[in-house]
């Protein structure tokens, strides 16, 4: 395994749309386990073939580190040739990518997804995400079709401006709970 370098915002490589992979091949899996590292090093929870400079359909995703459920929280999935087959409701995302370092955004992402794709043993898969956990996937499937979030915020901000905004939401919520003791 090996960490590789995640192109940035302004590589054109993020702006196309990638090429089905037609067999998991020895270098598909080394491709994985090197994304799951790279994705690791730079304590994101998805990172996308094109983030990596491969221009193939695939992404990697550990949804869960927020879970309380410890056998959960780490579980990687390998999502080979994805396809999001349902959508469902609305909900707004703040999110940020290991390609557009610095920043953050708001989304609208879908609220409840189904998406089914191949597994590293070659196996179809097909899951159910809601909340936080469909986000990430919607976010990884929209590099696939060389989408950044940053293309589709309706509002973006330095990381900077976003911790201010949390701090602020934050003493908001602290003087409401005060005022209903």
């Amino acid at each position: 395994m090996a960490l590789r370098n995640i192109t940035v915002k302004g590589d054109e490589i993020l702006t196309k749309k990638c090429k089905t992979i037609k067999a998991i091949t020895p270098r598909i899996r080394v491709l994985a386990e090197d994304m799951v590292e790279t994705m690791l090093a730079a304590d994101g929870v998805g990172i996308a073939a094109p983030q990596v400079g491969v221009m193939k359909r695939m992404f990697v995703a550990m949804p869960h580190v927020e879970s309380g459920d410890e056998s959960i929280r780490n579980k990687i999935y390998y999502m080979i040739n994805p396809e999001i087959t349902y959508r469902e409701g609305t909900q707004e995302s703040s999110e940020g990518c290991l390609s557009v370092p610095g920043y953050m955004g708001l989304v609208d992402r879908p609220e409840k997804i189904r998406i089914k794709a191949t597994d590293l043993d070659g196996n179809e898969q097909e899951y159910e995400f809601e909340g936080f956990e469909a986000t990430v996937f919607c976010h990884e499937y929209d590099h696939l079709d060389g989408i950044l979030y940053s293309d589709i915020a309706k509002e973006m901000m330095t990381a900077e401006e976003y911790a201010k905004r949390l701090e602020e939401v934050k003493n908001e919520h602290a003087g409401e709970e005060a005022a209903n003791e």
